[in-house]
């Protein structure tokens, strides 16, 4: 690895543990300004507070959105886009350059690319010209790739998704970001199939902290890297501690009941 990648690599990722937690809020692109990151400075400060190792957001917020509240934190400039308004929200377009994140102050980029639709193509092209800039100017790119489109039938099965990982390590990305497929039995063999660090999205929004908790544990035994979950975090109802808590799990190796425990004020690990 060049010495740029691993020099910012280490702003979003934890040099002792080789894990990471992140906190992506590039949903105003898609969905509009929801609840949670009206304001963008207070959502990053809460997560900041947590102990969060990095947040994801789009060029334009990066102002008045990252530096705001709380310890420093890793960013991570997102490069492509779609809204939820569009005829077919599942084709990515980049919307922004390696470069333009250079002069933000970038500690790394991210990519979407969903694979199995007619669209599939002009994404990954996308995704190869991004990796390459990325490479010239030593800047870790995570890619963020899910099995969706007319060709899936279900994008949370392992032998999709597992294919989705590969897809992100095979074009040249530092950190591969893939949905949670159910069990640690079966994200090992995601895991196994990457040749790069995997981290997992949180997915539709959860109703019980007790399993969002079990599904980081369950990632984390299987191998993984990490998280980058966004609306299950700052949706939540105290940001801060959750991230916390979920850090505990990455970094710290505690239970799913001990996490609980830190959520509920109870103990302080």
């Amino acid at each position: 690895m060049n010495v740029g990648k691993k020099i910012r690599l280490e702003r979003i990722m934890n040099r002792k543990t080789g894990k990471t937690v992140i906190v992506p809020m590039d949903h105003g692109m898609t969905v509009g300004p929801i609840f949670g990151i009206e304001k963008m400075d207070q959502a990053v400060g809460k997560v900041a507070q947590g102990g969060a190792n990095a947040v994801v957001m789009h060029q334009g917020i990066v102002g008045p959105g990252y530096r705001g509240q709380g310890p420093d934190i890793g960013l991570i400039i997102h490069l492509s886009a779609s809204t939820s308004l569009a005829a077919d929200s599942n084709r990515k377009k980049l919307v922004c350059s390696v470069e333009r994140a250079i002069q933000l102050g970038a500690d790394a980029v991210s990519i979407h690319v969903n694979i199995g639709n007619g669209h599939e193509g002009e994404m990954l092209n996308d995704f190869g010209a991004v990796s390459e800039k990325c490479v010239q100017w030593g800047m870790p790119l995570m890619a963020m790739v899910y099995p969706r489109g007319e060709g899936i039938e279900d994008e949370y099965d392992v032998g999709v998704v597992k294919h989705a990982a590969r897809v992100g390590s095979e074009m040249g990305a530092d950190l591969v970001k893939v949905s949670y497929t159910g069990s640690p039995e079966s994200f090992r063999e995601v895991v196994q199939g990457c040749n790069v660090p995997v981290v997992i999205a949180g997915g539709t929004k959860m109703d019980s902290d007790g399993d969002i908790l079990e599904m980081v544990s369950g990632a984390v035994q299987a191998g993984a890297a990490g998280l980058s979950i966004g609306r299950n975090v700052f949706q939540h109802k105290d940001p801060a501690k959750l991230v916390k808590a979920m850090s505990l799990i990455v970094h710290g190796g505690i239970s799913p009941a001990e996490a609980s425990e830190v959520l509920q004020n109870r103990s302080v690990a």
